[in-house]
């Protein structure tokens, strides 16, 4: 029979271990049956197992006052300017595209009868030949998207290119909607310091962006 007692013993090895496995748990409570061990746990304690959650970075104290000193700068800019800064804000990354892309079982469902033939499909596996996407947009929308050729290395020269390709892309599209400047947003590559003497030459206010741990 559960009673109190047992609830309680049973958070307190669960909290002194957090990682234990039923069987180990089991070990402790031999005259608990597994179905109720397992009731016991998930219902009568409420916990659950999760991952941890893993970034890719560690980030040290100064880069955490970068991020705070850098946000300050933003949110400020946007109490001065309200919505007029977000429609001059462009922002820009880089992604790895793959050349085909399989079909995932969710994408391949179809509403049939239950008499229906059971469909099959061969399981493909994602192409490893990928080339590296450029993309800018704005709050409208995509700006550019710009394929880096393959055998090819993001340098100064790629960016500056891209950069230029951009900025026709702008004078095209927004037609005038840039004319009090743009405020760039992109990440801290190293390669992208090459573009600060085009960004002033086109009247962008490069927005500095810290190290963060999701990049």
């Amino acid at each position: 029979m559960v009673n109190e007692d047992l609830v309680r013993a049973f958070e307190e090895k669960i909290r002194d271990n957090r990682r234990f496995a039923t069987t180990s748990l089991s070990l402790h409570f031999p005259q608990i049956s597994w179905s109720l061990l397992y009731q016991i746990v998930s219902g009568k304690v409420n916990f659950r197992k999760f991952c941890e959650h893993c970034l890719p970075k560690l980030l040290m104290e100064e880069h955490k006052l970068e991020q705070q000193a850098t946000t300050l700068h933003f949110l400020s800019q946007y109490s001065e300017e309200g919505e007029n800064l977000l429609s001059h804000v462009v922002t820009g990354n880089e992604t790895w595209v793959s050349h085909e892309a399989p079909e995932s079982k969710q994408q391949s469902m179809e509403w049939r009868h239950i008499s229906s033939p059971t469909k099959t499909k061969f399981k493909h596996t994602t192409s490893t030949l990928k080339v590296m996407c450029t993309m800018f947009w704005d709050r409208k929308g995509v700006l550019l998207a710009d394929l880096l050729p393959q055998s090819s290395t993001i340098n100064a020269g790629v960016c500056c290119n891209t950069l230029q390709k951009l900025h026709r892309l702008i004078q095209n599209k927004r037609h005038g909607t840039f004319n009090q400047g743009v405020v760039m947003i992109h990440d801290n590559t190293h390669p992208h310091t090459a573009m600060q003497n085009l960004i002033t030459t086109f009247r962008c206010e490069h927005f500095h962006q810290p190290p963060t741990a999701q990049t």
